[in-house]
């Protein structure tokens, strides 16, 4: 009997700075910690949470909606505990400004004299 289970969700990247290195890297030692087959997307491209360097070619700053995917035995387990990490902001930001944290925009660019 087969008792592997697919799901997904959505989130929303939290912390000030995005999908950075650091989140990454915590992402990654996360998602390692399970057996399932672990995706993470926005938009049409899809990569492993498991490869640090697929992570980034996400671009994700704050405020970006990312869906997640597991497939395996433990798929429910996984997807809880990285909802819990974005949740959290990857522990970038005080908890109360977790709810208020806005998506990162750029300023305008000085036109040339």
């Amino acid at each position: 009997m087969n008792n592997d289970s697919s799901l997904s969700t959505m989130v929303i990247v939290r912390n000030p700075q995005g999908l950075h290195a650091r989140p990454a890297d915590l992402l990654v030692r996360l998602a390692n910690q399970y057996e399932s087959t672990i995706k993470i997307g926005k938009g049409a491209e899809h990569v492993d949470c498991k490869s640090i360097l697929s992570l980034l070619t996400l671009g994700a700053a704050a405020g970006t909606e990312l869906s997640v995917s597991a497939y395996g035995a433990d798929a429910e387990a996984a997807i809880q505990a990285i909802v819990e990490l974005f949740e959290a902001g990857f522990y970038e930001i005080d908890e109360e400004d977790v709810e208020d944290a806005k998506p990162f925009s750029k300023p305008p660019l000085a036109k040339p004299q």
